[in-house]
């Protein structure tokens, strides 16, 4: 029986559980009078069961797949001839990942060597003794766990108590989840990262000029001696995410205003929704539309006014890249003025109506009310909406890729081909790479900064919406 199976099984006997459990409580309850004599009601009683079924065998199917795999691999290595148990942790590696390779169907037995055919035969029985042993073994637990539900209902039963506490504390194991999934990402990118600083100085890459991560991997290869300098990273970075938020501040905060305070409830009903369609579109369709059509007209518009009679007669000309900042800055710019807006809209619709009421009554147009009164109430909200829209365009990838280019420019022309750091964290885990030099290492300083820059950025939005929210509470 597959995992995906036996997991449907689980949930069926857990279906079972509920219905059979709550109907053995109504029962026990009418033997003394009525359900209204149950200490909690049959729902309760149903849930208790489920858990009682599913905890303790989900616990165990986990465990088992966790240290499945490893405790299999152990004993298919320590069948290996003794001479190839003595190889290398690289070359173990590789003669295991044949032999799964041999099992799965991906490279013929045939002409392969008899103890990998031997290894392949016994990895395979040994699964498929694993995945039987697991479905006995946890369909019983899911069963016996069952039966104690059932033996336990009865009228004095505290299920809606037990399964109050159960359901707090998987409230908390996600919670802890959450937090402990994040603190290992950070974890892992600091760690990594310092093991790049190791290599290459700080200074180097927060100050360095030149960004060329190109090094020999080995010491009889040719390569570049590498260049780690951030800084034009960070200048693209900065560059493209400007020109986004200038196309998408004033769109996005400007459509909010006007769906929450102008528009009629038809036309907020149709434009509202046919402007959020455009935070459901995939990012590679905007870096098609990007290097497709925004690219080639800002290339030729810029070739049209450099020949233009002013510049001519003033010597000058107006080079384009093919691949520019300006065309990825516009589209993504686009792309992120659904997320100002919609949040703008929310937090404006939240502004008390009291409030709007005070400002007309006195004497203000509603112009007026808009930029004096509502606007402000509801500035903590728009500025949080604002950087999370920066954030989405600091790490904005595909657009970039695609409109923008890979040249590391330090420059500060839109109209030049740039990069990103994200751009730059793809590019050098693309592939084969050796994860203790420096090339590949610096990915994660990369990843390092911008986790640095997104904190930066909440704590700046928390405490501008301390700042206000004392002031209009």
């Amino acid at each position: 029986m597959s995992t995906s199976i036996l997991l449907i099984v689980i949930i069926g006997l857990a279906v079972i559980s509920f219905y059979s459990s709550r109907k053995r409580s109504v029962i026990k309850a009418n033997e003394i009078g009525g359900t209204q004599q149950l200490n909690s009601l049959p729902f309760y009683h149903g849930m208790l069961a489920v858990f009682w079924c599913v905890i303790p065998c989900l616990l165990f199917v986990v465990s088992w797949l966790i240290f499945d795999e490893y405790i299999i691999e152990n004993l298919v290595i320590a069948q290996l001839p003794e001479s190839q148990q003595n190889l290398s942790y690289g070359e173990l590696t590789l003669l295991v990942n044949m032999v799964n390779n041999i099992v799965a169907g991906n490279s013929a037995s045939v002409g392969q060597a008899t103890y990998l055919i031997e290894a392949a035969n016994y990895l395979k029985s040994l699964r498929d003794n694993s995945q039987t042993a697991l479905s006995v073994i946890s369909l019983s637990i899911a069963v016996c766990g069952m039966c104690i539900a059932w033996v336990k209902i009865h009228p004095e039963l505290r299920a809606r108590n037990h399964v109050e506490t159960i359901f707090k504390l998987l409230l908390l194991l996600c919670s802890c989840i959450a937090i402990l999934t994040t603190v290992g990402i950070v974890v892992s990118v600091i760690f990594e990262s310092i093991q790049f600083f190791k290599q290459v100085p700080i200074s180097e890459f927060l100050f360095g000029l030149h960004w060329s991560p190109q090094v020999a991997i080995r010491a009889d290869q040719v390569g570049g001696s590498g260049s780690f300098g951030a800084v034009p990273l960070f200048v693209g970075t900065l560059l493209i995410s400007t020109i986004a938020m200038i196309i998408a501040v004033p769109a996005g905060l400007m459509s909010a205003i006007y769906l929450s305070e102008y528009a009629s409830k038809r036309a907020r009903n149709i434009i509202k929704p046919l402007l959020e369609v455009l935070a459901g579109i995939p990012t590679v369709v905007y870096g098609f539309f990007a290097a497709l059509s925004i690219a080639p007209f800002i290339r030729d518009a810029g070739d049209w006014i450099g020949e233009t009679y002013m510049f001519e007669l003033m010597g000058l000309s107006l080079q384009v890249s093919s691949e520019s900042a300006l065309a990825a800055g516009l589209v993504m710019g686009v792309m992120i003025i659904p997320f100002i807006s919609s949040l703008s809209d929310d937090v404006i619709n939240a502004v008390p109506q009291s409030l709007r009421d005070g400002a007309l009554g006195l004497g203000s147009t509603q112009s007026e009310t808009i930029k004096k009164v509502v606007l402000p109430a509801a500035l903590p909200g728009i500025v949080g909406g604002v950087l999370l829209a920066a954030s989405r365009a600091i790490g904005e990838t595909m657009i970039v890729v695609m409109a923008a280019g890979l040249a590391a420019n330090l420059t500060a022309n839109p109209l030049s081909s740039v990069t990103t750091v994200t751009v730059q964290i793809v590019t050098l885990l693309v592939g084969d790479q050796e994860f203790d030099s420096a090339k590949t290492l610096s990915a994660f300083a990369l990843g390092l900064m911008l986790f640095i820059v997104t904190l930066a950025l909440n704590i700046y939005a928390l405490s501008v919406v301390k700042k206000y929210r004392e002031q209009y509470e």
